[in-house]
């Protein structure tokens, strides 16, 4: 790695890396370290009276030093949070030589390193459980230093805070940040407090296919590849839901996939192209059980997390008590529209659309026309947990039709804070209604929306040999995730959120500043102090200035280099 890569702090640790070398210590040990205890065990349960704690061994990141001479503070962070050492020389080091303590601690150790220590616990004059440290030992050398987020008075200064930054180092976040850590704990929680109900309850957890060969259970663009050994296009799955009722076919009565999912879509604040849905079916249910079941879930799921299920989402206080309130779609939108779309033609929906300032395109059908109504006009408006019912044939090619109504279907959208949580059928399992469907679907596919379900004529077969009523809910991990934890956006309870690529500073190369007249050992340096091209150089005002620029940085970084002449700099910016 070359010097312009390398911050000033940087380099200090890549010298220190090499002096702990040089005395014989091994920046990177393979021993396993043993651990007794963790951080905050030992803050919460030291008894001065019991005097208990008195053999230690706790390893984790350095994040603080207080040198004060022969004995000094230091404080220690692992997962469970952190704890104070006291570090006193000579019973470190208890005989002559004292280069652990005067050379490796004092000088060699930085912020970010990861130690090992053993010792007993104490408290401290000033009240704070310690851990007075009789072994240290290095475990890892960090190279890079933390920002380091400082705390007084109840203020916190210099947090790091950028979500850019966040979201492309998660790794730094959650040093620095370990509130960000009790959010993807809660994650977890969340998805073993479903596991365990539906475990409860005799359902079994299946794998499916992620690859492909057509995608289906949603409508939405995928993400293509191509199979080499086969010749044939994949594609990553949009949803898991055919390959599910598959299943429930060949005679299981009730599985569940918690499942990553892949979109070929925008990304904001609630999308990201790679997500996780959790998709269950059970045999010889229907929509309605299948709401019971959904308010009871996420109940659990709020109770287990809060102990209470009254939830802070942003400015809303959301109550998930059962039951939710229920309101079919059509009715939603004469609620709030005042136009009763049951039985509208296309034409009649386009016209709805055009008075209500919603813009459409000629690839929408009467399905994608009604979504648009209820997206632009009704979804905002759903704060409490609400079910959405009975939507038209057309919003739903996988959905029984309503036993009611033949131009509606039994499906449920839930929608929170305005958003849709989850989505829920009586399944349709009919095998000549659903062949239809699946050709409507291909007649919008070559009207020009890409976003039209395949047809997925396996999935058909499978109907043919019966498939017995069944009802289906897939909900989004990551959106439920963010309600339960109160995170404005979903790159929030995302360990590794899709990013763009990082920008990459242009830099001409050492022969282009070394064709223009340029020593080549003052490249480096320039490009250091940020000429990294030559229209840069170019564009300096003052050659004097930059005179002494480089004249400083050759004395500060030791590079013993003969300094050029106020001319010499003069002329290189003239030739650049």
């Amino acid at each position: 790695m070359s010097i312009r890569e390398l911050s000033e702090q940087e380099i200090i640790r890549r010298e220190s890396l090499n002096k702990l070398r040089e005395l014989g210590i091994n920046p990177y040990p393979a021993d396993e370290y043993t651990i007794t205890n963790s951080c905050a065990e030992l803050k919460e349960k030291y008894n001065p009276e019991e005097n208990n704690f008195q053999e230690v061994s706790i390893a984790g990141r350095l994040m603080g030093q207080r040198i004060m001479g022969k004995a000094s503070f230091a404080e220690i962070q692992d997962e469970s949070g952190r704890i104070q050492l006291y570090i006193n020389r000579d019973e470190l080091c208890p005989g002559e030589d004292k280069t652990l303590y005067n050379d490796v601690f004092k000088k060699l150790f930085d912020i970010g390193d990861i130690i090992g220590v053993k010792g007993f616990v104490f408290i401290t004059q000033m009240g704070e459980t310690s851990v007075h440290v009789k072994e240290l030992v290095l475990l890892s050398k960090s190279l890079r230093p933390l920002p380091i987020v400082k705390e007084k008075d109840g203020q916190t200064f210099d947090a790091f805070t950028d979500p850019e930054t966040r979201y492309r180092q998660r790794y730094v976040d959650l040093i620095v940040n370990p509130l960000v850590r009790e959010t993807f704990k809660n994650r977890t929680k969340v998805i073993n407090t479903m596991r365990q109900m539906f475990n409860e309850r005799g359902y079994l957890e299946v794998e499916t296919p992620i690859l492909q060969p057509i995608p289906g259970g949603a409508a939405a663009r995928p993400f293509i590849t191509h199979h080499n050994a086969l010749d044939i296009p994949l594609y990553m799955r949009i949803a898991n839901e055919l390959y599910l009722k598959r299943l429930i076919v060949g005679g299981f009565e009730g599985v569940y996939e918690f499942a990553k999912d892949f979109r070929n879509e925008g990304m904001d604040r609630t999308h990201n192209p790679e997500f996780t849905v959790m998709e269950i079916y059970i045999a010889y249910k229907d929509y309605h059980w299948m709401m019971d079941f959904t308010e009871e879930m996420i109940e659990r799921v709020a109770l287990a997390l809060h102990g209470t299920t009254t939830v802070q989402v942003g400015e809303n206080s959301i109550d998930f008590k059962r039951p939710f309130k229920r309101i079919s779609i059509l009715d939603s939108i004469k609620e709030h529209t005042g136009f009763d779309v049951s039985g509208m033609d296309e034409e009649q929906l386009r016209e709805v659309c055009k008075k209500l300032d919603i813009e459409v395109d000629n690839t929408m059908g009467k399905g994608k026309l009604i979504d648009e109504i209820f997206g632009e006009k009704c979804e905002s408006n759903y704060i409490q947990p609400t079910f959405i019912t009975d939507y038209p044939k057309e919003m739903s090619p996988l959905c029984k039709k309503h036993r009611d109504n033949p131009d509606l279907t039994e499906r449920f959208e839930l929608m929170v804070n305005g958003k849709e949580l989850c989505n829920a059928y009586s399944e349709l399992n009919d095998p000549i209604d659903q062949l239809e469907r699946f050709e409507e679907q291909l007649r919008l596919s070559e009207k020009g929306d890409d976003e039209a379900m395949f047809i997925d004529m396996d999935f058909v077969r499978a109907l043919e040999y019966g498939m017995p009523p069944t009802s289906g809910m897939g909900i989004g991990i990551d959106r439920l995730v963010m309600f339960m934890t109160n995170q404005p956006s979903i790159q929030d309870v995302l360990f590794f959120p899709q990013m763009k690529p990082e920008k990459i500073v242009k830099t001409d190369s050492k022969d282009d500043f070394v064709a223009a007249g340029i020593p080549e050992e003052w490249v480096e340096p320039l490009f250091k102090l940020g000429y990294k091209t030559l229209a840069k150089l170019k564009s300096v005002e003052k050659p004097a200035k930059l005179h002494q620029e480089i004249c400083g940085f050759n004395k500060k970084n030791k590079l013993g280099l003969a300094n050029p002449s106020q001319d010499e700099v003069g002329q290189w910016v003239e030739n650049a």
